[in-house]
C-alpha cells in the first residue's frame, strides 16, 4: 500500500523513514548530535545508507563551519553540478556566494598548457580569492591532490574542506590525504561520494543556520 503524504510534507516524511531504519538497522552506529542532520541529509539524497557509517569529521568541523559561515564565507566547488545545488539564497543572506572555475576559458587554457587537470588549476585561481573559503568537492580527486599542497606551502588555509569525490583513480587515497591535512574537513571515506553529497553537506550546514 501507498503512503497518502502531502506534497509539503514528503521531506519531513523521507527523514522519519532514515531516522526509523538507522534505529533499527545502524542501531550500533554512535552519531553525534552536531554531525546527524548532515549523515541524514547526504543519505535523504542518495539513499544510501553507508554514508551513516563513512562520513568522516575532523574534530569541532560542524562549529567551525557553521562560524565560518555566519561570518560570510564563499563556497568553492569542482563542479558546477555542486554549485547548482547548494542553496545560494541562504547563503547569499550570510553575505557569501558560490564560485566553480571549472569553465573558466583561463583555467581551460592554462591547464591544457601545463598538462593538468582543470581541477588543479581551479584550486589554484581559488587560492587567490581574498574572502574565507569553504572547498565542496564532489568530483576530482586532483582538486583535493592540489588543495593539500597548497595547504602545505601555506598559500591556502581552508574553513573546512568537503572531500568527497567519487570515483576509483586516486580517489581513496586524496580523502586520506586530506584527512591529514590538518585542515578542518567533511569526507566520504572509500570511492563513494558527488556533486550532489558535497551539495547536499554544504546545504546541511546551511539549513542548520536558518531552520
Amino acid at each position: 500500500m501507498f503512503e497518502t503524504v502531502k506534497p509539503m510534507e514528503i521531506e519531513k516524511r523521507s527523514f522519519e523513514i532514515i531516522s526509523e531504519i538507522l534505529e533499527k538497522e545502524y542501531g550500533d552506529v554512535i552519531i553525534p548530535g552536531d554531525r546527524e542532520s548532515i549523515v541524514k541529509r547526504v543519505i535523504h539524497t542518495t539513499a544510501d545508507f553507508d554514508y551513516a557509517v563513512n562520513l568522516a569529521f575532523s574534530d569541532d568541523v560542524v562549529e567551525k563551519a557553521l562560524a565560518a559561515l555566519k561570518e560570510g564565507c564563499d563556497i568553492v566547488t569542482d563542479t558546477q553540478m555542486a554549485k547548482a545545488g547548494i542553496n545560494k539564497t541562504i547563503l547569499s543572506e550570510l553575505g557569501g556566494e558560490v564560485h566553480c572555475f571549472m569553465a573558466d576559458s583561463d583555467v581551460a587554457k592554462e591547464a591544457k598548457e601545463r598538462g593538468v587537470t582543470r581541477a588543479t588549476v581551479s584550486m589554484e585561481k581559488a587560492a587567490g580569492l581574498k574572502k574565507p573559503c569553504i572547498f565542496a568537492i564532489g568530483n576530482a580527486p586532483t582538486a583535493l591532490i592540489e588543495l593539500d599542497r597548497l595547504i602545505k606551502e601555506g598559500k591556502l588555509s581552508p574553513k573546512l574542506i568537503i572531500g568527497v569525490p567519487v570515483g576509483f583513480v586516486n580517489v581513496v587515497e586524496s580523502k586520506e590525504l586530506i584527512m591529514e591535512s590538518g585542515a578542518p574537513y567533511i569526507v566520504a571515506r572509500g570511492r563513494k561520494g558527488g556533486s550532489n553529497v558535497a551539495a547536499a553537506v554544504c546545504n546541511a550546514l546551511l539549513y542548520k543556520i536558518k531552520r
